[in-house]
């Protein structure tokens, strides 16, 4: 996956605020995990499953990585003055471990378990649907980044993302982009898609990892036990039915960031196989 190299972001950032653009909201940065020199998934297996949409609102144009024009790889590209009836075919991509904490060109540190997504020219931020053509998913993201660099590349999206629209692991898919726009900022009511469909927001979840699933509540007390004196983290029991049986899940969390290799790992080595980083 291509992404800016350090001199694209720093030339696009002095740039638009140059240019003096509105001024956006941004969220402090947290400790993250080790960021590696090669791109990647997270360490250990991640459920998106209950992983929800962005939720699209209105959002004055950001300060930062809104130039009219700014050059990265050798090519010139041209930011729209605005993403009203923004619809466009093309390949997407995805980016994780190595730019996870990094600042985005909107200022926004980049989180890959978060909905959202890099755009060459789309206006920063911009919410849109994203449709895999090859299975038909289809996922609602926050535009917040520049990029992909690539010819035959339309957008990047966060490794979540990806996942969820099933492409992760392949690395590409053909996809469909149709921007959300608002009539203006007092306009919460209707959100206009590109093709007038209607997407239905969802309230956000927390991050948790999931060390183990059991029938039995005394089990599942022991286990919970166990994994908050190992980690020194919070832990909770969440009892869901499944065929008609209670099972009763050992979660730790909540988690402000995605857990490291570290806490993976030590969890492997002290007999808990397969822990999921979930959105619970």
């Amino acid at each position: 996956m291509i992404k800016f190299s350090t001199i694209s972001r720093i030339v696009i950032c002095s740039l638009a605020t140059l240019l003096g653009l509105t001024a956006c909201s941004t969220v402090p940065v947290q400790t993250q995990p080790k960021l590696t020199k090669k791109d990647g998934p997270p360490p250990g297996p991640v459920d998106v499953s209950q992983l929800q949409n962005a939720v699209p609102k209105y959002e004055p144009k950001c300060r930062y990585g809104n130039p009219s024009v700014y050059t990265a790889e050798g090519k010139q590209y041209y930011v729209l003055a605005s993403a009203k009836g923004y619809s466009k075919v093309g390949i997407a991509s995805w980016y994780g471990t190595k730019f996870h904490g990094k600042l985005t060109s909107s200022h926004e540190p980049y989180n890959m378990l978060a909905m959202t997504a890099a755009s060459p020219t789309l206006p920063l931020p911009t919410y849109v649907r994203v449709t895999n053509l090859e299975n038909g998913r289809q996922v609602i993201v926050k535009v917040n980044d520049r990029g992909p660099f690539a010819n035959d590349r339309i957008m990047d999206l966060s490794y979540a993302a990806a996942k969820k629209l099933g492409y992760a692991e392949k690395g590409t898919a053909k996809v469909k982009v149709d921007a959300i726009t608002f009539n203006g900022p007092n306009d919460s009511g209707r959100i206009m898609l590109a093709n007038n469909s209607q997407p239905v927001p969802s309230a956000s979840r927390q991050l948790y990892v999931q060390v183990g699933a059991f029938y039995q509540m005394a089990q599942a007390e022991q286990v919970k036990s166990k994994v908050s004196e190992l980690t020194h983290l919070a832990a909770r029991i969440q009892s869901i039915t499944l065929n008609e049986k209670t099972v009763y899940r050992v979660q730790i969390g909540p988690l402000k960031n995605l857990p490291n290799t570290n806490l993976v790992e030590m969890l492997q080595q002290k007999g808990f196989n397969k822990p999921i980083t979930i959105y619970a």
